[in-house]
């Protein structure tokens, strides 16, 4: 091997941190590589057997990475002697580490659209902290290797006061927030975000004639939820204003369903739990109990001819996310809010 492989070989990584896939992270190192002039034209790369041993990764991917490389012929291979850099005008791409509270069906659409925005314009790694912020501590502290930016859903289940002084490792001029805007995090960095509190009371006060045909409203927002409690001042709000019977709801499987409430419910499984309840005690949905559900999801438009949903543009939001990001822009965006009434009420 040439020195220049060799150097390459001490530098290279791969994160089991990461939700990218590990054949797309090899690729995107070798591009790298290839971009800061640690391999030169026409280096020749380990094989596959050796590169698979030495980063302990399977063949396949070690395999489904050359083949990426030499589809954008970025490498070629010759017969009987192996792998070789092909090419080393590499248009440079930004590096974005993307990090999600979770994994749910309306991150996917944020995702999707944040993805299919950037297309070529950058290299995307993704990455999932389950809502603890601990754990998030632990990624950025573990990251192999440097982002242009780090982009980063800031909802947390606990911890949420200490939240500013994790976030703050990020440099500022490499930050964007998304989904939730935290005003305690200095610096100018651009955001796409949701007003939580004044989102659910305008999106309340648009159905305000159709729930006046029931007695109570109740937010059903379990204790360990990391949705932010923006949503219950504005539920509050609006219960007052309107005088509606309300109540908060900790746990679905300690409620007890009755004719007469309109149920705005947060988590999805929860949603699973009170349809059961309602259909158990053979009661009508839109008639004798509402359902409201937070974020809309495809299906919710078919489950029992449509559950009523409150939720943001989640495709705006990745694509508003990318748009911010290609512009150069350091603006903070509100996304829309929208209800879509359905028989469910």
């Amino acid at each position: 091997m040439t020195s220049s492989v060799n150097q390459f070989l001490k530098t290279l990584e791969i994160s089991d941190f990461s939700a990218t896939p590990k054949y797309l992270q090899l690729a995107n190192t070798i591009i790298d590589a290839v971009k800061n002039e640690t391999l030169v034209r026409n280096d020749m790369l380990p094989s596959i057997n050796e590169l698979s041993a030495y980063l302990e990764i399977s063949r396949d991917t070690v395999e489904k990475a050359y083949r990426y490389l030499k589809k954008n012929e970025i490498i070629a291979s010759n017969p009987g002697k192996g792998y070789y850099v092909n090419k080393t005008d590499v248009q440079s791409k930004l590096k974005i580490a993307l990090f999600l509270n979770k994994l749910s069906a309306h991150k996917k659409i944020v995702y999707d659209s944040f993805a299919r925005e950037l297309g070529d314009f950058a290299n995307l790694d993704l990455f999932v902290y389950n809502s603890d912020l601990s754990y998030l501590n632990n990624l950025l502290g573990s990251l192999t290797k440097t982002y242009d930016y780090y982009v980063l859903f800031p909802h947390f289940k606990e911890g949420r006061d200490k939240a500013p002084d994790i976030i703050r490792k990020i440099p500022a001029e490499k930050l964007m927030l998304l989904g939730k805007f935290i005003e305690d995090v200095p610096g100018d960095f651009p955001a796409v975000y949701e007003n939580y509190e004044r989102d659910i009371y305008n999106a309340l006060e648009e159905a305000n004639e159709v729930l006046s045909k029931y007695k109570s409203l109740k937010l059903v927002f379990p204790d360990y939820s990391d949705f932010p409690k923006a949503i219950i001042k504005g539920f509050y709000k609006f219960c007052q204003q309107f005088a509606f019977e309300h109540e908060l709801v900790s746990d679905i499987d300690e409620e007890k369903v009755e004719k007469g409430t309109c149920y705005i419910n947060i988590i999805e499984d929860d949603l699973v739990k009170l349809l059961n309840k309602v259909i158990q005690n053979k009661l009508v949905i839109g008639k004798d109990v509402g359902i409201i559900s937070y974020n809309e999801t495809p299906l919710k438009k078919f489950i029992l001819n449509g559950i009523t949903t409150i939720s943001t543009d989640f495709e705006m939001m990745g694509r508003l996310a990318a748009e911010l990001i290609m512009n150069k822009s350091k603006e903070r965006v509100e996304v829309p809010f929208y209800l879509k009434l359905r028989p469910s009420v």
